[in-house]
């Protein structure tokens, strides 16, 4: 299948998934807002109010690396089962298995899209205003989507294998909630483990990045970016082999589950 066959099967997919998720709820589109706002403000009570955490701004400081982690968690969870989910088209038509996941993770784009307009208006609220700098986000981001496609397609093929594979995502996230420094400033982590949780936590590194730009804290390390890109291009490109040459051996599973 073309490239751009590809693109428009996975586009066209979303977008009526989505039109049929809005029409079952009362609130529709306006939910894709609504939830993340209710875990931010949750979380906020919780350790601003309750644990009396002593730091200025802590609402938007746990805005700017929760949302950009929700996106990622949701998109994960969600495309993780997409495969399965579809085993009945999967029974009776020969295409990439990788459309699924695909899917699922343009819903979560489009769903981001009035999210990080809000995280846009609470830093102007908060008086940090657009700048140049904000222009970083950019390549920040498109590491983030990086980030949620390999993953994604990584859980989505051994879903296939194993459903048990689920649960172990699910205790994922809520184990990568707690490391990747939403509830906590990173720079407070004594060397070498800051070093070390910026590595081998990709999400960590990203939501420091989000914060550093977002609330003009400086910027985030351009070389340790360009590794992070580097290495989910590759990663991405070769799964992408992978789900290519086991597409049978998928559909067998899938349908034979």
């Amino acid at each position: 299948m073309k490239i751009v066959d590809f693109l428009t099967l996975v586009d066209t997919k979303a977008r009526m998934n989505l039109k049929a998720e809005a029409s079952r709820l009362y609130f529709s589109f306006l939910w894709w807002i609504i939830e993340p706002m209710l875990f931010v403000v949750t979380f906020y009570f919780v350790f601003s109010t309750l644990l009396k955490t002593p730091k200025e701004d802590y609402l938007l400081f746990l805005i700017c690396a929760k949302i950009p982690y929700m996106w990622f968690s949701k998109a994960v969870t969600t495309a993780s089962s997409s495969i399965i989910a579809n085993r009945g088209i999967i029974s009776q038509i020969d295409m990439p298995k990788a459309i699924f996941p695909y899917a699922a993770i343009q819903i979560s784009l489009y769903k981001e899209v009035p999210v990080y307009l809000l995280l846009a208006i609470m830093c102007i609220i908060y008086g940090y205003n657009p700048n140049l700098q904000w222009l970083w986000l950019i390549p920040l981001t498109v590491a983030l989507y990086l980030l949620i496609v390999c993953v994604s397609l990584i859980c989505a093929l051994l879903v296939c294998y194993a459903d048990d594979v689920r649960m172990l995502i699910n205790m994922m996230m809520l184990f990568l909630m707690f490391i990747s420094g939403i509830f906590f400033d990173i720079s407070t982590i004594d060397q070498p483990l800051r070093d070390h949780l910026l590595i081998f936590n990709p999400l960590a590194f990203i939501c420091d990045g989000y914060r550093k730009v977002l609330m003009n804290q400086g910027l985030y390390d351009i070389s340790h970016l360009l590794y992070l890109l580097l290495f989910l291009t590759m990663t991405t490109t070769l799964i992408h082999i992978l789900y290519s040459k086991m597409s049978r051996a998928i559909a067998s599973r899938v349908v034979n589950a």
